[in-house]
């Protein structure tokens, strides 16, 4: 059974480009609903979290390494680290732990 993979990719990219454009095309004013607004407010929040997240635990060979990871990320954060720092600290906690764990 052969099937035409260039039929596959043209259907993909097809439902790709439609689900873009139609809420660009169907929505043509603001939207004043509060629940609304604060809902889209914080959609790219929580999709970056959702496809994170997993791969925080599942990325080092034990997972108590990637959950102490997270927490030490956490708390570097919380004191205002930076970007790089709060990286720094989650690479040598996994670094260390994965070492005795």
């Amino acid at each position: 059974m052969s099937h035409n993979p260039y039929i596959y990719i043209l259907i993909m990219a097809a439902v790709t480009f439609a689900i873009r454009v139609l809420p660009l095309t169907l929505v043509k004013k603001q939207f004043t609903n509060t629940f609304v607004r604060s809902f889209l407010y914080y959609v790219p929040y929580v999709t970056l979290s959702v496809m994170t997240f997993p791969a925080i635990i599942n990325a080092t060979h034990s997972p108590i390494a990637g959950i102490a990871a997270f927490a030490a990320g956490l708390v570097a954060a919380w004191f205002n680290a930076g970007l790089f720092k709060v990286s720094c600290v989650c690479c040598a906690v996994v670094f260390i732990l994965e070492f005795f764990v």
